[in-house]
């Protein structure tokens, strides 16, 4: 099947650079996948993948040569990269493929443009440009890809068991596919037939790496709605095998008529929450990101999703099947799911590879203290309670209100209403209190090497009690924040427990 198109999507001077360069070394290139896929969809995109029937790596070679442009080799794949005015261009050679039962690296030999796109994971991503000069801008798009965008479905262009069974990553991406291009006014599915081919090859699932589904897993987290990639995870069986912690928060137990929330649904629905959110703090430049460069700290403004916000977002209850109880006079409680959860944020994360430094950290963070702000709500709002917050969230207190207020959900819209007020008070109270008392990353204005200094003491226990004694003095508002105030009360308390100062 071939179109001429007429938009205007190959219109960039790049393309008839490639075009001229193709006919000068006898061979045909094609623009191929997402560029393709995105012009269709009026998607912003400044990746364009250019398929070779030869060899990719000398039509890149030729290209730069032709625009001045450095070319990036990658021999042992068998691609090329330059850039030119803001884009970037991958060169390919066209291939087709064959597997191997116990891997997804596949058998890789020299083919021609049809043999690269029965390659390809769904009809959507092999729709191919024409740059040769007789029908430049022509549509090749043997699957009926276009039919598949008009109507928002993912399939495959091969039999559904083959494509899954051949990558089983594939499985993955029809799910971040489908959550990635659906909009309100036109989403996306994974057509009948894919959702029970993925069923049935979910097991296939045991020979991919977890970095490979971790990267696609982020993929759907930074979307706009996640919920629908986590919904289809769950439809197709394949959140059993990615995050089964995350399986069992759903369903609803019920005891002498009463049940509690649908947790599984709920965490969706949090997580949704805080995509929208931060998406509108992003656009309104009110996040902020520190960053240590040569020992100093700088605050960026965020300008794209926090990833590691969303799994913060995605685990947070989930330790409460852990922690589920039912109390007569309560009803169902899941008492210190917050503490069980965070306790197990580092196992999580080691079992599916993930970085178990300051992201881990940051994440463990959240779920830990996910219940300190709601219980502000409830409670009397004390400078006290705010300062006991902002020392132990430090820079992460935005992100972990944010978490918390996406946190209120209820089939109840007048108690929604009222805990978003109430939010919004502890909220002012919280940047009252830093502005008062300097409270986010406390730094004891009494060290250690002054203690043992002042009353003339090696390393010991006693050192340990002071600090303490005054940093609880400070975020109590016994004292104010500041040297003098912390010496006065360290030298006090030294006194009761027998110190004497030798300075």
């Amino acid at each position: 099947m071939a179109a001429t198109i007429t938009q205007g999507f190959l219109d960039h001077k790049i393309f008839s650079i490639i075009s001229e360069a193709a006919q000068e070394m006898g061979v045909r290139a094609f623009v191929i996948g997402g560029y393709v896929r995105d012009c269709f969809l009026a998607r912003p995109s400044k990746d364009i993948d250019i398929v070779v029937e030869g060899s990719g790596i000398a039509l890149a070679e030729a290209v730069g040569n032709k625009v001045h442009s450095n070319v990036s080799v990658f021999r042992n794949f068998g691609t090329a990269m330059l850039r030119y005015h803001g884009i970037e261009v991958e060169f390919v050679g066209a291939r087709k493929e064959s597997y191997r039962r116990d891997s997804r690296k596949p058998i890789v030999e020299d083919g021609t443009l049809e043999d690269d796109q029965l390659r390809r994971d769904f009809t959507i991503n092999a729709m191919a440009f024409s740059l040769q000069k007789e029908d430049f801008g022509a549509l090749v798009d043997p699957f009926g890809g276009i039919r598949d965008l008009a109507s928002g479905q993912i399939r495959t262009p091969l039999d559904p068991d083959t494509t899954y069974s051949d990558d089983p990553l594939r499985m993955v991406r029809a799910v971040r596919f489908a959550t990635k291009l659906s909009t309100p006014d036109h989403p996306f599915v994974i057509v009948p037939e894919s959702i029970e081919s993925i069923r049935r090859n979910r097991h296939r699932m045991e020979i991919l790496s977890k970095e490979r589904i971790v990267e696609e897993l982020n993929k759907i987290l930074v979307t706009p709605k996640p919920s629908l990639g986590f919904r289809l995870l769950d439809e197709t069986g394949l959140l059993d095998y990615i995050l089964p912690q995350l399986s069992k928060l759903k369903g609803v137990e019920t005891v002498e008529g009463k049940g509690h929330k649908e947790n599984f649904s709920h965490t969706l629905e949090v997580l949704d929450n805080v995509a929208a959110a931060e998406t509108e703090a992003i656009a309104e430049g009110r996040l902020m990101d520190y960053v240590f460069e040569d020992g100093q700290e700088t605050a960026q403004v965020r300008t794209e999703p926090n990833v590691w916000l969303r799994w913060a977002a995605l685990l947070h209850d989930i330790a409460k099947p852990a922690t589920k109880r039912y109390d007569e006079n309560l009803g169902w409680t899941f008492h210190g799911h917050e503490v069980v959860g965070a306790r197990w944020i580092p196992k999580i994360f080691q079992s599916m590879k993930m970085p178990l430094n300051e992201k881990m950290k940051y994440v463990q963070k959240l779920v830990s203290l996910h219940l300190r702000p709601i219980a502000l709500v409830t409670e009397e709002v004390t400078d006290s309670a705010v300062r006991r917050l902002l020392f132990d969230a430090g820079n992460d207190i935005d992100d972990l209100m944010l978490l918390c207020n996406a946190d209120i959900t209820s089939k109840n819209p007048r108690k929604v209403a009222r805990l978003h007020s109430n939010f919004e008070l502890v909220r002012r109270k919280l940047v009252e209190v830093e502005a008062k008392d300097a409270i986010r990353n406390f730094k004891n204005p009494v060290t250690g090497d002054y203690i043992m200094e002042t009353f003339g003491i090696g390393p010991c226990n006693l050192i340990g009690q002071l600090k303490e004694h005054v940093k609880n003095a400070i975020l109590d508002g016994e004292i104010e924040n500041s040297f003098e105030a912390a010496d006065v009360l360290m030298r006090a308390k030294a006194a009761e427990l027998g110190l004497t100062p030798v300075k």
